[in-house]
């Protein structure tokens, strides 16, 4: 006959399992937060990085704008400099607290007197001390450039 182990030699076999258990279940917790953080801080990257492209396509809108239809304020390359402006977007829409900084250069093309416009709007959610880019690099800092190219007559504007 086979003997079986008294209760006095099984003592503490439920506490070990108890124990065991509940390092198990804990780590499966920590693995669940950290799951989900990093889940949350993937998709308000990804929201801030489709609000920086949207501010940075507004800003490219703006540059043309200003070369096409507005004063020509945009362009100061006569002595071939670029010019540059640098303003953050009202607080009070779905792109509160970008900045979008927007380089506008205007050359000649010498063979048919062209003028061609190179416009490049740089948008962020925190500027450097110059604007866009911000040199300094965060766990949280978004930046989207929008390049954009067009020739016109060298009378217009």
């Amino acid at each position: 006959m086979i003997a079986r182990p008294t209760l006095r030699h099984m003592r503490g076999v439920s506490l070990v399992t108890a124990i065991f258990l509940l390092v198990v279940l804990s780590g499966l917790a920590v693995a669940m937060v950290t799951l989900s953080t990093t889940a949350h801080t993937s998709s308000m990257l990804d929201v801030q990085g489709t609000r920086a492209y949207l501010a940075a396509r507004a800003g490219t809108e703006w540059g043309v704008y200003q070369v096409t239809r507005g004063n020509g304020a945009c362009t100061t390359a006569a002595s071939g400099e670029a010019s540059i402006s640098t303003f953050a977007l009202p607080g009070d829409g779905g792109l509160a607290r970008m900045t979008v900084t927007v380089v506008c250069l205007r050359t000649i093309d010498s063979a048919t007197q062209q003028a061609r416009y190179t416009v490049r709007s740089t948008a962020c959610n925190s500027p450097g001390s110059g604007g866009c880019p911000n040199p300094s690099n965060s766990v949280d800092y978004v930046q989207r450039v929008v390049h954009v190219e067009f020739s016109a007559s060298a009378e217009e504007p």
